[in-house]
């Protein structure tokens, strides 16, 4: 049994926190358009929640074909890179370390949304279902739609969106950023190849667990090499659930999660990076996350655990003090309170979150939640 508090230093990688919150990547569409441009809205809305020992940006897409949502930030263009640059250093100033986390959704997405209106593409041709993504119908309007069906990935562009990754990370360090996470979870690109509810291929890529989990070692591996190990993070959802709700896409629930996931973790261990994350089911009446999972994650990896999801502070405390995770990260609550550490340290009361305002706007339910002293 650990005793560790939320509110005590741990080390990540190379770095020294301040205390065991983390903000994890929270998609708010606020990227100035056109371009998907990050811009000094969001450097306040960032720089606003340095109370966290350590925070992750929203996804952001490492190319045009990864975006699946109207106005969520880039990483690939100049433009795009001098936007982030106001993110870091806000951020920095404030003494907070922060990664970028990076996003490529795959098969959710949509016509609308793809250069020259071409197919999405995946490991598969085979559509997501379970899940809508929102597209632009005009300057701050849109709507939600079912994804198009995608085109399969050949073997030639999975090399190449490997090098993708890569080359979002230099940008990345170039935006000033401390490292980076990859967006392995919630039914996107990365998680796409290693499901068997969206691989369907019969090459190296696909068929065993081995070969669905290839594209990520290769990911993991040409990312580390520009970040170094010790400023890199990956993200995963495993679901030992499901639901029906309509709000709700978490990702893909495979017939032995468990084994799908331990073999996960097992090649982020054999690469040494600083943490893998855990984004766990929250919606009402969701399954807990299996304490057997919990335990076997951390005899596997040896760097530090992060996990998310409908956290209070009791659970939080719980699952620090068994030893299951080092960080906790905290959304919705830290969205509508920007001093959310000092509300939960003090037991203040939190701000209500407006629903309304998640998606898109302006600095309204973004960056003008008070501070409890306000």
């Amino acid at each position: 049994m650990s005793s560790s508090s939320l509110f005590e230093p741990v080390r990540l990688g190379d770095l020294s926190l301040e205390n065991r919150i983390f903000l994890p990547p929270l998609t708010r569409c606020r990227s100035t358009q056109p371009g998907d441009i990050p811009n000094a809205l969001m450097a306040e809305y960032y720089a606003q929640r340095t109370q966290a020992g350590f925070l992750i940006t929203e996804g952001t897409q490492i190319e045009p074909r990864g975006q699946g949502y109207a106005w969520t930030p880039g990483i690939y263009s100049p433009e795009q890179v001098a936007g982030w640059k106001l993110v870091t250093d806000a951020v920095h100033a404030k003494r907070r370390p922060i990664f970028a986390q990076l996003w490529h959704v795959g098969r959710v997405s949509h016509r609308a949304l793809q250069p020259g209106h071409e197919a999405p593409i995946a490991p598969s041709a085979v559509a997501a279902t379970g899940v809508n993504v929102f597209i632009p119908t005009g300057p701050g309007t849109g709507k939600l739609v079912p994804p198009d069906v995608p085109r399969a990935l050949t073997i030639p562009e999975i090399h190449e969106l490997v090098e993708l990754y890569a080359q979002a990370a230099r940008n990345a360090l170039s935006a000033g950023f401390d490292g980076v996470e990859i967006h392995a979870a919630n039914g996107y690109l990365i998680n796409q190849f290693i499901s068997e509810r969206a691989n369907f291929r019969t090459d190296a890529y696909g068929g065993s667990l081995s070969n669905r989990l290839r594209f990520l070692r290769e990911v993991v591996e040409a990312v580390s090499a520009v970040v170094t190990p010790d400023r890199l993070g990956v993200r995963f959802s495993p679901l030992f659930g499901t639901t029906t709700e309509e709000r709700v896409y978490l990702g893909l629930l495979e017939d032995n999660p468990a084994e799908t996931y331990t073999a996960a973790v097992r090649v982020l261990a054999e690469a040494g990076i600083a943490y893998v994350s855990l984004a766990e089911a929250d919606w009402d009446n969701a399954p807990e996350m299996p304490d057997a999972f919990r335990a076997s994650v951390r005899d596997i990896f040896g760097g530090r655990i992060l996990c998310a999801g409908r956290y209070d502070l009791h659970k939080a405390q719980h699952v620090l003090g068994h030893g299951w995770a080092d960080m906790i990260g905290f959304g919705r609550k830290f969205i509508a309170n920007p001093d959310l550490p000092a509300r939960l340290e003090h037991n203040w009361p939190l701000n209500p979150l407006d629903p309304a305002t998640m998606y898109g706007g302006s600095a309204h339910g973004y960056t003008d939640y008070l501070f409890h002293n306000q």
